[in-house]
């Protein structure tokens, strides 16, 4: 239930963001102030995880708990934390290139085990922290400081590629639509299982003239204006397909009917087991020992 006493500010650290002035990351960081703050839950209850990259100094900028992991990583991180305490919130944040290059083996892991955590992914099609090189959702043709010529590589498809491992929950929004981000970044915590957010987020320092946050604000396309129906699997993944060629923003894909999550599942074995099931001084010991511990012989004893 949501609290009345809780406001964005709680949310708020001391830290002031450090991102280039203009930065897309700006909008996306009071989105997530704001979807907090709708749902209610207080800094205590929740846990923020990130990589390495500009977006993912976000948790420093919270009042939650916070993880700053290695390049790549959140996600593993995020999954350990939700499986040890079910009853924290989960929040995870990275960007394209720590999401879909050094990290992208993890996504479709955390797609198909649907631990309830939401990962937020600030997509700007370049390497801003490292001074702008190509990253996996980079177009093809683009040139950079590593890439005098031009890419001849095709981007990733960060949309195509969730939906294509059976994400149940898939949305891409943009700070230009701050009230469409908030509402999206809600929904997201709110779903019963994996959720995953692409926010376009333009690099204001590296970031193509197109990718700009003026640019989106007069060439999104909201889906509900267009009435796309977000139960619809097959025709969010043919909108997916047009990534980086429009900017589609709102819900592509919602599971009306959500599969048992992860931590549901464990819980249900759990009680299925009863006594049977080892003790947690049990487990530790067999990591020392070497012996796995037996729930057949602990069912007949």
């Amino acid at each position: 239930m949501k609290s009345a006493t809780i406001t964005q500010r709680d949310y708020k650290s001391d830290l002031k963001p450090i991102w280039c002035p203009g930065c897309g990351d700006y909008g996306v960081v009071q989105a997530i102030y704001r979807a907090l703050a709708a749902i209610g839950r207080p800094p205590h209850e929740v846990a923020f995880v990130s990589g390495i990259g500009c977006s993912s100094r976000i948790p420093g900028y919270t009042t939650t708990y916070g993880f700053n992991t290695l390049h790549g990583r959140a996600l593993p991180i995020a999954q350990g934390i939700k499986l040890a305490r079910p009853e924290l919130l989960v929040i995870a944040a990275g960007g394209d290139g720590d999401g879909f290059s050094i990290g992208g083996g993890h996504v479709a892991h955390a797609i198909r085990r649907n631990i309830d955590l939401t990962y937020i992914v600030m997509d700007n099609q370049i390497y801003g922290l490292t001074k702008g090189q190509l990253s996996p959702t980079s177009p093809r043709g683009l040139k950079t400081v590593s890439s005098a010529y031009g890419s001849v590589e095709d981007p990733v498809n960060p949309l195509l590629y969730t939906l294509g491992y059976g994400a149940r929950f898939v949305a891409q929004a943009t700070p230009a639509d701050m009230n469409g981000l908030a509402t999206l970044i809600e929904a997201g915590i709110r779903y019963p299982g994996f959720a995953f957010i692409n926010v376009q987020s333009p690099c204001v320092t590296y970031g193509q003239p197109e990718q700009q946050l003026k640019v989106h604000k007069a060439t999104m396309k909201s889906l509900e204006q267009m009435g796309h129906d977000a139960t619809d699997r097959l025709e969010a993944m043919r909108l997916a397909a047009h990534y980086g060629i429009e900017l589609y923003t709102g819900m592509l894909y919602r599971d009306p009917d959500p599969s048992p999550t992860c931590e549901a599942m464990f819980a249900e074995r759990r009680l299925a087991l009863g006594a049977s099931k080892p003790s947690r001084a049990r487990v530790l010991d067999a990591f020392i020992t070497g012996e796995p511990p037996s729930f057949r012989r602990a069912s007949r004893s």
